[in-house]
């Protein structure tokens, strides 16, 4: 993996870096999305979804999910993505929490402000 790419995985490659991801870091999750308009011409877009990983599971399977969760007009929303689905365009980690746990389901009704770690 090359040096400036190092906070980019794409998961069209078939490589363990998908295992960088832990519960605690603010990511940018790229879906593509297929829609139809009213004339039924199906059209794709990526769309972005970036919040804080709450839980990585089934480590490096092909079965490998991660939850990400974001307040939206303070409401959380939360989306499950499967990290080897070819839907799935590139993953960014924009940050990191602090955190001890390996899931963090606490958040969902967690008022206060989680502390960011400054990466080096």
């Amino acid at each position: 993996m090359k040096k400036e790419d190092k906070n980019q995985i794409k998961t069209d490659e078939k490589t363990d870096d998908i295992v960088d991801i832990q519960p605690g870091d603010i990511v940018r999750v790229h879906e593509t999305i297929k829609e139809k308009n009213s004339k039924g011409e199906e059209k794709q877009r990526i769309q972005v979804f970036e919040g804080i990983v709450l839980a990585h599971k089934h480590g490096n399977e092909i079965g490998a999910t991660i939850t990400v969760r974001k307040e939206s007009g303070g409401i959380g929303v939360e989306k499950i993505f499967p990290l080897k689905s070819p839907l799935i365009s590139k993953i960014e980690v924009k940050g990191k929490i602090k955190s001890r746990k390996a899931k963090l389901y606490y958040l969902r009704n967690y008022k206060k402000r989680l502390r960011k770690v400054i990466k080096k």
